[in-house]
């Protein structure tokens, strides 16, 4: 977590991370799903999945979906909990300090929408992950707000562990359905 905030010029070292993803079945069958990772690893019991509602949605829309999604977890966040407070059981906090998209440019610009649409009363990192070149593991692109965007050394152990989160949140979306 310490690499990671260093890479990606973090202002700290996150104690929380959520990663999304969205996954359809041929456009239909819509689900978002979030996991969540810490300094403990992996926490499932945090984990969350959106059956997409919105009817408006084009079949296969991943940008109205992940707004969908993002507009649902951080109203309720806003809504419902104490930026400050954690979770009795885990210890970890409620607020994300860093949120990974999967996706590109595109995806982050309608999460900017979202977050600037909520008035949000902490901080929150968002990060573009988009795929390399014919979806490549090791040449993922990550966008960021107020930086280029940029890739990470091939072998670097900070790669590896975004492409574990990446690869989870996909997992999980995946096997909702």
């Amino acid at each position: 977590l310490k690499g990671l905030a260093e890479r990606l010029g973090l202002p700290t070292v996150p104690r929380r991370i959520e990663v999304f993803d969205n996954s359809h079945i041929s456009g239909t069958n819509a689900v978002g799903g979030m996991i969540v990772a810490g300094p403990e690893g992996l926490v499932k019991s945090q984990y969350r999945k959106f059956n997409i509602r919105s009817t408006e949605l084009t079949p296969g829309d991943d940008f109205g979906m992940m707004r969908e999604v993002l507009t649902r977890r951080f109203s309720r966040l806003a809504n419902e909990s104490d930026p400050e407070a954690e979770d009795e059981q885990s210890g970890m906090p409620d607020w994300p300090d860093v949120v990974f998209i999967d996706g590109g440019a595109g995806q982050l610009n309608a999460v900017k929408e979202v977050i600037a649409g909520l008035d949000l009363p902490r901080e929150v990192t968002f990060i573009g992950i988009a795929k390399g070149e014919e979806r490549d593991a090791g040449r993922e692109k990550f966008f960021m707000e107020g930086k280029e965007p940029f890739m990470l050394p091939h072998r670097d152990p900070v790669l590896y562990f975004v492409q574990r989160l990446r690869d989870e949140a996909h997992r999980f979306a995946i096997g909702t359905h």
